[in-house]
């Protein structure tokens, strides 16, 4: 599925992955997140609830990455790799953004952040 993410004027599109954990996400758009920012590498929302298990936990994460944080349960945006790993129990990876999710990083502390379904 393809999705469209907006922050102010910063628009980005991206592709979820096919796993539980990402369709259940994608059953929650349309979506409106206040998301503040965390150690100046992601953007990261509350979800309305958690998500259904699925997908693989991973300690890593790359630049561009939408994934999923059971425990909060939030959803992170990756805009930046500061060489730390994830804690347990890990991220489960929602989707990938095409390009320029670095964008993010001029919106300093929180901003609203609008996930669509596109397609």
């Amino acid at each position: 599925m393809r999705i469209r993410l907006t922050a102010g004027e910063t628009v980005l599109n991206a592709t979820l992955d096919d796993n539980a954990a990402a369709r259940d996400f994608a059953s929650l758009l349309p979506l409106t997140l206040q998301m503040p920012d965390l150690l100046k590498r992601e953007k990261y929302g509350h979800l309305p609830r958690s998500l259904a298990a699925g997908g693989e936990p991973r300690s890593s994460y790359e630049i561009g990455n939408i994934a999923y944080w059971s425990p909060g349960p939030d959803i992170a945006i990756f805009y930046d790799h500061d060489g730390q790993s994830i804690p347990d129990p890990g991220i489960i990876i929602l989707g990938e953004i095409d390009s320029g999710a670095d964008a993010l990083k001029k919106h300093d502390g929180t901003v609203d952040v609008t996930i669509e379904a596109i397609d």
